[in-house]
């Protein structure tokens, strides 16, 4: 009988089925993570099988269910559905789903003509019956859990750009407001340099509602155009709007001397608008009559742009955690804690890296690294 010749032959029928999953190209996976794999199949099928020859057959439904599916709920089923959830979290593929119950039975097929085993038709029915039954199970709750996990990855990008939207529109609507506050306190003339401010914050206000628009449009993001530019001159335009931003806060804002042959290729905006984000955090978190210092030089084949302040250090562990969306560290929660998150990924955009030196019980250096491009003439 069948379920003799499977329990018999257990050991032998396991062996071939690995040997099977090792030939396919990237299946790695212990017996644990697919514990409601193969060989629970088996033992189920066994169990299955052993009923069937009784005087209840109809008892073996319940283990793994009736022919043609339906929607009766088995053990089979339960394990199979487990399993096709295993495969999608371990990173597999549906066709994997059908292979790994379709070693087994090929393995069985070969070793019933090798040893001239003597099955029933019956026995053959069973078989496919549990075959269909458990692949159908398995392969539905792989797809289920697929578009269910695309679905929610989909909400949850779509969040983080509405919340990257709405930060930088609130920063850039900030630095407007600043500028026309001094402007109008101060009686200033609009060609002056606060006046510029006021034109470049409203100049990309209106970008970035044209950008997203146009990414609206494109249903994903538009290409980020390159440039190469002066190193001093980026950092005077990031000087002209921090400096706004440190006259309401309680600490005093100073810029090292930037070598005027040096300079760095980019989204220009993009990079302006990470700079802003770090050099805001700053003033936030800095501790009061403190200073914040923003500094830009080259390094071997790199240009760094550090911004240091006094906030006293971070908690330990937390280096890479604040640059995560929504993760604020500090007392002061106002805000998104979105303004890292938007600066790294930013920085990254544009082939470098942002990273944040603790120093205990004095502050943090945010140094954002750039590739060192050709001198600007």
């Amino acid at each position: 009988m069948m379920h003799e010749f499977l329990i018999n032959n257990r050991e032998n029928l396991a062996a071939r089925c690995r040997e099977k999953v090792s030939l396919r190209p990237g299946r790695q996976a212990s017996k644990v993570q697919l514990q409601n794999g193969v060989p629970l199949f088996l033992e189920q099928l066994i169990r299955t099988l052993a009923v069937e020859q009784t005087s209840g057959p109809t008892d073996g439904q319940k283990i793994s269910g009736p022919a043609g599916g339906g929607l009766a709920l088995s053990e089979m089923g339960v394990s199979a559905a487990a399993h096709g959830r295993e495969l999608l979290a371990l990173g597999f593929t549906v066709d994997q789903v059908v292979h790994d119950y379709g070693d087994l039975c090929q393995a069985i097929t070969d070793l019933a003509i090798e040893r001239d085993a003597p099955f029933q038709i019956d026995e053959f029915r069973t078989l496919n019956r549990c075959l269909d039954n458990a692949i159908a199970d398995a392969v539905t709750e792989f797809s289920y859990q697929r578009d269910f996990i695309s679905e929610e990855r989909l909400v949850k990008d779509n969040n983080e750009r509405l919340g990257y939207f709405v930060h930088e529109l609130r920063n850039l609507l900030g630095t407007t407001s600043l500028a026309f506050s001094a402007a109008k306190i101060g009686n200033l003339n609009l060609s002056g340099a606060t006046g510029s401010i006021l034109e470049r914050s409203i100049f990309s206000l209106s970008k970035l509602i044209d950008d997203s628009l146009e990414d609206i449009k494109r249903g994903s993001h538009s290409a980020i155009n390159l440039s190469t530019f002066s190193l001093s001159s980026f950092i005077e335009e990031a000087q002209a709007s921090a400096e706004l931003s440190a006259r309401n806060s309680s600490c005093t804002f100073k810029v090292m001397p930037v070598d005027a042959d040096l300079a760095i290729s980019g989204n220009r905006p993009l990079l302006l608008a990470a700079l802003a984000n770090i050099l805001q955090n700053a003033f936030k978190f800095t501790r009061p009559n403190t200073q914040v210092l923003l500094s830009a030089y080259a390094s071997a084949q790199n240009i760094r742009i550090d911004v240091k302040d006094n906030c006293g250090g971070l908690p330990r562990g937390s280096e890479e955690s604040i640059f995560l969306p929504f993760s604020q560290s500090g007392k002061n929660r106002t805000g998104a804690g979105l303004g890292l998150t938007i600066a790294k990924q930013s920085v990254a955009a544009n082939g470098g890296g942002l990273s944040v030196h603790s120093i205990p019980d004095v502050g943090c250096i945010f140094t954002i690294s750039l590739p060192r491009k050709e001198v600007v003439t």
